[in-house]
């Protein structure tokens, strides 16, 4: 085994510590470790970020259900089109992008320079909101309440991001819970893990259909992520996860930047 691939597997336990300490984030490194330390496909990375993601974020949200913070009716509201967008946006439209999408100035910009410049793109959005956050997690009991027309329209567009970078969104679900079905802080943290991981293995079951998968390598990269969580969640007893995340927003956006960098020139 190279060192370069080695560092990926590494990578893959990195993910999962990052999700096990702050409850989310990581799965936006999932894709640059299986594109520039693996050399996977953008296209296959994304489908393979989807599966891990799910898995990963499945083991979150079946540990948040044992502690009763999963909102199921709003899980459920919130997902249905998240479900459609996602699986609809891997079956069909990914394909159908095509490899040379335009020429500007000389350069040419591929399908696959793309998607990792869009990618990128996600990552500086989501490393904003991680440095903004204001670290409010307070549990209020508060009367649910629904704006479906919004929600419906905020669960479409998730799901298409889901489906074409192969990242949770959980930082646009997650406000989305909190503004527009008026969940407390935890509860939206804890339900968006049921939903990121049910929308994500539904839309990689149309990558199934489409692509390759070479299930050997996925599970044991899968299984190094969730290994990472049970590690993540020993060390947040001891270590500030709002400082963390702080600090990880700012690695993100750095990540993101140097994507740019690399695609571009």
């Amino acid at each position: 085994m190279e060192v370069i691939d080695l560092l990926g597997y590494v990578g893959a336990l990195v993910i999962g510590i990052v999700l096990g300490l702050i409850g989310g984030g990581g799965s936006i490194l999932t894709v640059p470790v299986l594109v520039y330390l693996l050399s996977i496909n953008p296209v296959t990375a994304t489908a393979y970020s989807l599966f891990i993601v799910g898995a990963s974020s499945l083991v979150g949200a079946i540990n948040n259900m044992k502690k009763k913070l999963v909102d199921f009716r709003t899980a459920t509201v919130f997902a249905i089109p998240a479900f459609i967008a996602v699986y609809s946006t891997r079956k069909f439209l990914v394909p159908a992008i095509p490899k040379h999408l335009f020429s500007l100035w000389g350069f040419e910009v591929t399908k696959n320079i793309g998607i990792m410049l869009f990618f990128a793109l996600i990552m500086v959005v989501a490393s904003i909101s991680m440095i903004k956050e204001n670290g409010k997690g307070e549990l209020q009991e508060v009367k649910v309440k629904y704006n479906y027309p919004l929600i419906i329209i905020e669960g479409i567009v998730v799901g298409m991001l889901t489906g074409i970078v192969g990242a949770g969104g959980g930082f646009l679900i997650i406000p989305a819970l909190v503004l527009l079905a008026k969940l407390p802080m935890k509860k939206a943290v804890a339900t968006s893990l049921l939903i990121i991981a049910a929308k994500s293995l539904i839309g990689f079951i149309g990558d199934v259909q489409n692509l390759e998968i070479d299930w050997m390598f996925l599970l044991v990269f899968t299984g190094l992520s969730i290994a990472g969580i049970f590690f993540g969640g020993y060390l947040n007893k001891f270590i500030d996860g709002g400082k963390l995340k702080k600090g990880f927003g700012w690695f993100v956006l750095v990540m993101g930047i140097y994507i740019i960098w690399e695609e571009l020139f």
